[in-house]
C-alpha cells in the first residue's frame, strides 16, 4: 500500500462530484457531518460499560467516542508531521491525518446497539441459541449469510450505517470520504471468517461497498491469508485511541462508581510512570486535595504517555503496515513499564468492573429485551398480513425496509431499527410491547 493513494477524499457515493473543492477539506467536513447527525447524538443514550445511573456522570457511547477522536487526532497529527518529513513530497495529503482519525474515531461505535457490547452478545445469542435459530435453514437456502447474525458485529454495523442507503436516503448513506470509511474497518475479512472472537468487518449486504473502498485505496489482501484483506494503516491509530480510552476511563468511572478504592485507582495509575515520573506525579497531586481531580491530573499524564508510545511504534513499524507484514495492536507493542501498567489496568477491568453486578444487570435486562423485541419484530416483518403485525409495523420507520424481498434482509431490517435504539426507548418499547407501560 502507498500513502498517495489510501489518503483519497473522493466521496463514497458521490465519486461524480469529486474534485469539487470548499474552504474546509473533505475530511474536516467528514467530522462535521458525523457530529451533526442523528445517529450520532443518539450515543449520548447509549450504555459504555455502566448503566447510565444519572447522580454519578459515567461515559456514555457519545462522551467515549468525543474523547477517543481526541486522542485519534492528536496520534494522527503526530504521524503526519513525521511523516511529512519521510515524504516532502505528500506533505499535502499528509497533513489530513489527524483530521482522517479524528472523524473515525468519532463513527467507530456508532453501529453498536444498545446496553454496550452486551447488546451485539444478545442479538448474537438470539441467533446462535435462541429462537431466532429457526431462522438459519431459510436464510441459508435463498443464499443469505446466516454468520452475519449469529456473529453480530459493531463494527460491521457501522459500515453499513455509513454507507447504505436506507429508504428515502440519498446514495451512499453519509457520503463519507473512502479513506474516512477504510479508517474504520477494523476487522476486513467477512462473518465467514470471523472464527471464535466472532469479529469481521462487514455484512453481506455491504461486501461489494467494501471492495470498492479497498480497490480504490489500494489495500491488497493479507499475505498469510487471502480470505482477508490489510487494514489501512489508519486503523491502527483508531483502534490505538479507543484503546488508550476505554481501558483508563473505565478505571476512572469504576472509582467514581465506589467499585475501585481510591487507594487501588492511584497505584493502578501510578504504574504507568518510572520512579522520576511517579516522584514528580505525587508531588503535583498533594497540591489538589480533591481525590477526582488528582485522578483526573495522572488519567491525562498517562494519554500522554501513551499517545507518545502507540505513535513510537506506529512510525517504527511503517512499513510492516504498508506491507502487511505487522500484525496486533500498537498498544501491545509499546515499552515496559506502560505495557505492563496496561495489562494490569486490563487484568483488573475484567475482574472487578466487567463483572461488576451494575454491569451484569444490564446485560441480562440486554438480553431479555433484545430476545423479546427481535422476536416480536421479526413475527411482523415475516407475516405482515397478521393483525397484531400490522400495528407493530407502523412503529418501524419508513427509512427501514420492512418489505425486503428475502428473509435475510427482513431480519437485517429489524436489526437496522432495533441497533439504532437508545437505551431508554429499547426498554420503552419493551415495556410497551408487552403491556406493561400503556400510559
Amino acid at each position: 500500500m502507498n500513502w498517495q493513494q489510501l489518503l483519497s477524499d473522493k466521496r463514497f457515493g458521490l465519486e461524480e462530484y469529486h474534485g469539487h473543492k470548499q474552504e474546509r477539506t473533505d475530511f474536516q467536513r467528514d467530522y462535521d457531518r458525523l457530529i451533526f447527525s442523528s445517529p450520532f447524538r443518539r450515543m449520548q443514550n447509549k450504555t459504555q460499560v455502566f448503566p447510565l445511573p444519572g447522580s454519578i456522570f459515567v461515559h456514555n457511547r457519545l462522551t467515549h467516542s468525543l474523547e477517543v477522536s481526541c486522542v485519534g487526532r492528536s496520534l494522527g497529527n503526530h504521524i503526519a508531521k513525521e511523516l511529512s518529513v519521510k515524504y516532502p513530497a505528500l506533505v499535502s495529503n499528509l497533513s489530513e491525518i489527524g483530521a482522517i482519525v479524528s472523524a473515525a474515531c468519532l463513527a467507530h461505535d456508532m453501529g453498536n446497539p444498545p446496553f454496550g457490547h452486551s447488546g451485539e452478545r444478545a442479538i448474537s445469542a438470539y441467533f446462535a441459541e435462541g429462537y431466532g435459530k429457526k431462522l438459519e435453514e431459510t436464510i441459508r437456502e435463498e443464499g443469505g449469510r446466516w454468520e452475519d447474525f449469529i456473529h453480530f458485529e459493531g463494527n460491521a454495523n457501522a459500515l453499513r450505517l455509513l454507507t447504505h442507503q436506507f429508504n428515502g436516503r440519498r446514495k451512499g448513506g453519509f457520503v463519507l470520504t473512502y479513506s474516512t470509511l477504510a479508517s474504520i474497518i477494523k476487522y476486513p475479512y467477512s462473518s465467514l471468517y470471523a472464527g471464535e472472537k466472532g469479529k469481521f468487518g462487514f455484512f453481506q449486504s455491504e461486501e461489494e461497498s467494501f471492495l470498492r473502498i479497498a480497490e480504490e485505496l489500494g489495500i491488497g489482501h493479507d499475505p498469510k491469508d487471502d480470505k482477508r484483506f490489510l487494514r489501512h494503516p489508519l486503523v491502527y491509530l483508531v483502534e490505538a485511541a479507543d484503546d488508550i480510552c476505554y481501558q483508563i476511563m473505565d478505571i476512572e468511572d469504576a472509582h467514581k462508581l465506589h467499585i475501585l478504592t481510591k487507594e487501588e485507582t492511584i497505584d493502578l495509575l501510578l504504574s504507568f510512570f518510572d520512579e522520576k515520573r511517579r516522584e514528580r506525579s505525587l508531588y503535583v497531586m498533594k497540591m489538589v486535595d480533591d481525590t477526582n481531580e488528582q485522578i483526573a491530573y495522572l488519567r491525562s499524564c498517562i494519554v500522554g504517555i501513551l499517545v507518545d508510545e502507540c505513535s513510537r511504534v506506529f512510525l517504527e513499524n511503517e512499513a510492516g503496515i504498508l506491507d502487511g507484514t505487522y500484525h496486533g495492536a500498537l498498544i501491545d507493542h509499546i515499552s515496559d513499564i506502560p505495557r505492563l501498567a496496561y495489562k494490569e489496568c486490563t487484568k483488573t477491568a475484567w475482574n472487578k468492573i466487567y463483572k461488576a453486578k451494575e454491569v451484569l444487570d444490564i446485560e441480562l435486562a440486554g438480553y431479555h429485551i433484545f430476545s423479546h423485541l427481535i422476536d416480536s419484530l421479526a413475527e411482523a416483518v415475516m407475516r405482515p398480513e397478521h393483525a397484531y403485525s400490522k400495528l407493530l409495523l407502523q412503529r418501524i420507520p419508513e427509512q427501514y425496509n420492512v418489505k425486503a424481498p428475502t428473509v435475510y434482509g427482513k431480519i437485517q431490517c429489524v436489526l437496522d431499527y432495533i441497533s439504532g435504539m437508545t437505551d431508554v426507548y429499547a426498554l420503552d418499547l419493551y415495556r410497551k410491547v408487552t403491556g406493561n407501560a400503556l400510559f
